[in-house]
């Protein structure tokens, strides 16, 4: 499906923090519904598969801290702004992240990954994450459909506010200072014979 204007609603989550047979259910690589991605994997086969994926870990879970969310935030924003990306609406609480952006391509994933490289160089440089990585390497891009529907995710996005999630919202744009001054109707001339008036002065 073609997005609505190039806009995508973009999810990724923190290392470790959403794994296949999580009771919270999960999808497959391409976003196909798997058993347990909508109807959880009855026991033990769902325990089962969660727990091999934790054996597969690399490195240890990743939760961020309140001031490292800010920091992701602020990183993440820098990165898209850096290759004109134009943002609207981005949350980081402490395993997830939510974006709503307009990209110049059919690959949003290419420069969301640029952007999560450089959020975990940025943590792990101010010791807010340790070296190695922050986010999981898949990255679930969904398009969007149409006006409402952007509309819907801005305020799904804005919600996380509430949750504890760092946020970011584009400033409207600024209105512009030299504006030309609204014409005014021409007054009409005076009546004949009547005696011209001045204009007052200040």
């Amino acid at each position: 499906m073609l997005p609505w204007n190039s806009w995508y609603h973009i999810t990724g989550n923190t290392y470790g923090t959403w794994l296949p047979g999580d009771p919270r259910t999960w999808r497959t690589r391409h976003g196909r519904p798997q058993p347990g991605a909508d109807i959880p994997l009855t026991e033990p086969d769902r325990s089962a598969l969660h727990d091999h994926s934790r054996r597969l870990m690399d490195g240890e879970q990743v939760s961020l801290s309140p001031r490292a969310r800010q920091a992701a935030l602020d990183a993440i924003i820098h990165a898209l702004h850096h290759h004109a990306i134009e943002v609207a609406i981005c949350a980081v609480d402490d395993h997830h992240f939510h974006l709503l952006a307009r990209f110049p391509d059919k690959h949003p994933r290419r420069w969301v990954g640029i952007a999560k490289k450089e959020c975990s160089r940025a943590l792990s440089a101010a010791g807010l994450a340790k070296p190695g990585g922050v986010w999981a390497a898949r990255t679930h891009c969904a398009p969007i459909r149409d006006r409402d529907h952007q509309v819907e995710v801005a305020r799904y996005i804005a919600d996380h506010a509430e949750r504890g999630a760092a946020l970011y919202r584009c400033p409207p744009p600024k209105q512009h200072e030299n504006r030309l001054p609204t014409p005014t109707s021409p007054k009409p001339p005076p009546a004949r014979g009547a005696p011209a008036t001045r204009e007052p002065r200040d």
